[in-house]
């Protein structure tokens, strides 16, 4: 197989948790950012939707990624509370309402990536979850926490790398895997590219 040196990775996300995550692996990359459509079926299972997702994010790319020695990686992460997803927040009240339902409750954080290598043609779709435990808190909190902003572009309407951590009493499973793009994950689905996180030598 051939050394990470010689590959070329694109993320094929806009999401700035995403890139400072697999920025933080020391391997060097490139984003293009995805316009896939991101409907799913009512049908669908958790898994199933970040499982898809993730895989067309990465698929959404590929045009512009041209005949290169790249894998794109695609990921995608939803928040999950007695089955119901609960995505971006439309406004700050949707957002009033989805951290009044996480409080004082454990819901499950799911993560989908995809990696595809375009060298050999070749796919890898795995996932995985998170339990999150947050604290219970009063409207006066969770008001305060919506005024900062950070709620706006999250899955969940909390970010727990930022001030949400102060929400979160407890976690079960990847920290990354919440933030959006579970490492251990990743590195184990690069290293069937031929790209290892861990050994630099060419």
């Amino acid at each position: 197989m051939e050394h990470n040196n010689t590959r070329h990775i694109i993320l094929a996300s806009g999401s700035p948790r995403r890139r400072e995550l697999l920025a933080s692996l020391g391997l060097p990359f490139e984003v293009l950012v995805s316009d896939a459509d991101e409907s799913t079926p009512p049908e669908w299972t958790p898994e199933t939707i970040v499982r898809n997702l993730a895989l067309r994010k990465a698929e959404a790319v590929i045009p512009a990624a041209g005949e290169r020695n790249a894998v794109i990686v695609g990921s995608d992460t939803i928040v999950v509370l007695d089955d119901k997803v609960l995505g971006k927040p439309v406004d700050e009240r949707d957002s009033a309402e989805m951290l009044s339902m996480l409080q004082g409750r454990t819901h499950q954080v799911y993560t989908g990536v995809a990696c595809i290598g375009l060298a050999e043609g070749r796919t890898l779709v795995d996932h995985r979850v998170t339990s999150v435990t947050m604290r219970a808190m009063s409207e006066d909190e969770i008001s305060a926490y919506i005024a900062t902003g950070e709620p706006a572009d999250k899955a969940g309407s909390y970010a727990i790398q930022g001030l949400g951590a102060t929400l979160v009493d407890e976690i079960a499973g990847c920290y990354f895997n919440v933030v959006g793009l579970p490492l251990s994950l990743l590195s184990g689905m690069l290293s069937g590219f031929g790209i290892s996180v861990l050994n630099r030598q060419g």
